[in-house]
């Protein structure tokens, strides 16, 4: 901190470029401050898909580290005014880092303007700022660990690890643009995962891409420090390229997989006079003849995206029969569809879930999954009778929302392994992907990312579940209506996909699995390891102080 401070009353001929920009930023004050925090947050949103510039973040890092290097205490504010300068510095960062990378959430109020247009600036806003709130945080926290020199780069990294993993947690969790998606930006980089999970790639993101502020007036000790960074960086990219293998996964003997995406457009979606088009568009684009001509003959496994039905399908007799004479003997179903049941003891509502059905001969429902972690203000309106009394709707064209299902199952689908289903954004949280209980083969992620276009939000989805599969060794089959549908293999590697916005269907063969990674077995020390660390440091600078 002291020598940052010292490179900034340096005379301008002793000074490097690095120290200028530093002594700059170091004395910034006022909006001057706020502004350069914010833009390095926009700065640092590129770093996310479908840009993966992760190099913005050696830029973007530093700025902040030199930003709270200022955040010292006024002469009449004390001790308490240096905490408020880096929560300022920390939410102005956040928030230009969440608006540059989210702004795209916005489309959805789009898709029926006349209810939800108006909502979409202040969503937004109330959005980033919200957001950037954890920011705030974990810049006070690295600030009350900060120390001359380069043990504030570790204590920067702490303090957003834990401010990125309370915005994963706290109340449903909103994990989305972690920084560790920024350093996880190709196969290679993204290897690590299989070690530290999304959250420790935060912390390595943090100590590699800050590094090279130590550099600035610290001296040996500063470029050590920024050297370190560079070595760490080469070490996660080292690990990924000796982690992956020259070859392709095996996969699995017998099993055809058919998967479809029908981009039908979200706006047509729940309108009743859609109904029997977009079925009609299903089975047509499901029974498309293949590279071999034989329509779904020899298909073991056929799968539409989330939602599928614009309809209760155990309500309709007729859609039932046409799927019973669209799929041949020993070709499977797995569909995502709302599911209703009556309503609970003393309760009035009938309840609806959000679902994946397992689907066999003659249209039965062999087996069904109801999403556990819903979409707040999209599938349900937290203080519902509150906020609908002020006007308020969540998203969904079904009064009441959705109820979340018990939570993570692994499902029997005849013909294929065991199967664990996720749906739709249930996908973005790394501790609740798999029932740790019973171990699936093999994930099956529908979603209906329609809703967002072709904006950067399904690009930034499709590389969060990409990272899923290295967390935990196995292969994913993805079914979006709109994209990006896909087959991913437990390394992380595309094998199959279709483009966003593209109506098509592909056949793809299910890869085998991985041996359970040092991750999914050990993910649950992870925090508790982190925090003892962090405990030392506090320990470390009490006594420093004492």
């Amino acid at each position: 901190m002291r020598s940052t401070r010292r490179a900034a009353t340096r005379g301008p001929g002793r000074a490097g470029p690095l120290e200028r920009v530093a002594g700059s930023l170091v004395l910034a004050w006022g909006w001057r401050r706020a502004l350069a925090a914010g833009l390095a947050g926009a700065l640092a949103a590129l770093s996310q898909a479908p840009i993966h510039a992760f190099p913005v973040l050696w830029i973007a890092l530093p700025v902040l580290v030199f930003l709270l290097d200022g955040a010292v205490e006024t002469a009449d504010g004390g001790r308490g005014s240096r905490w408020r300068a880096a929560f300022g510095i920390g939410w102005s960062f956040g928030a230009g880092y969440f608006l540059a990378g989210l702004w795209w959430i916005g489309s959805a109020f789009l898709v029926d303007p006349l209810r939800f247009g108006w909502l979409l600036p202040i969503a937004l806003a109330a959005l980033s700022a919200g957001l950037g709130l954890f920011t705030g945080l974990g810049t006070v926290i690295a600030r009350l660990l900060w120390t001359d020199g380069p043990a504030r780069i570790l204590a920067l990294a702490v303090g957003l690890w834990i401010s990125e993993y309370l915005r994963g947690h706290i109340l449903t969790g909103f994990p989305w643009n972690a920084l560790g998606y920024g350093l996880a930006a190709n196969d290679t980089l993204m290897q690590a995962a299989s070690l530290v999970g999304l959250d420790g790639m935060t912390l390595l993101a943090v100590l590699i891409f800050a590094a090279p502020a130590a550099a600035a007036g610290g001296g040996r000790a500063g470029l050590a420090t920024a050297a370190a960074g560079l070595a760490l960086f080469a070490a996660v990219a080292g690990f990924g390229v000796w982690r992956l293998p020259a070859q392709a996964v095996a996969v699995h003997p017998g099993i055809r997989l058919r998967i479809m995406q029908p981009a039908i457009d979200q706006s047509h979606k729940w309108k009743p006079e859609f109904r029997d088009e977009i079925l009609a568009r299903y089975t047509a684009l499901s029974t498309a003849a293949g590279a071999d001509g034989q329509g779904l003959a020899g298909v073991t496994h056929l799968i539409w995206p989330e939602s599928a039905f614009p309809f209760l399908l155990t309500y309709e007799p007729e859609a039932l029969r046409q799927l019973a004479d669209l799929l041949p003997s020993g070709t499977i179903l797995l569909t995502g569809a709302i599911r209703a049941e009556p309503p609970a003891p003393g309760e009035s509502r009938t309840r609806y879930f959000n679902s994946i059905y397992v689907i066999g001969e003659n249209a039965a429902i062999l087996a069904a999954y109801d999403k556990a972690h819903l979409v707040p203000f999209g599938e349900y309106l937290p203080a519902q009778d509150t906020l609908e009394a002020i006007g308020l709707r969540q998203l969904t064209h079904l009064r009441g929302g959705f109820t979340p299902g018990p939570g993570l199952q692994t499902l029997a689908v005849p013909g294929a392994p065991a199967m664990g289903p996720l749906i739709c954004y249930e996908a973005i949280f790394p501790d609740a992907v798999v029932d740790a209980r019973n171990r699936p083969e093999w994930l099956l992620n529908v979603t209906n990312d329609a809703w967002f276009g072709l904006t950067p939000g399904p690009y930034q989805h499709f590389h969060q579940v990409r990272l899923r599969t290295v967390e935990e060794g196995l292969p994913l089959v993805r079914a979006a209506n709109s994209g990006i549908s896909a087959v991913i293999d437990g390394y992380g590697r595309v094998i199959s996909s279709l483009k966003l916005g593209q109506s098509a269907q592909f056949d793809a063969q299910l890869p085998v699995s991985l041996p359970a990674t040092f991750y999914s077995e050990h993910r649950s020390n992870a925090f508790w390891l982190a925090s003892i660390c962090m405990l030392c440091l506090v320990l470390i600078r009490a006594r420093r102080l004492s």
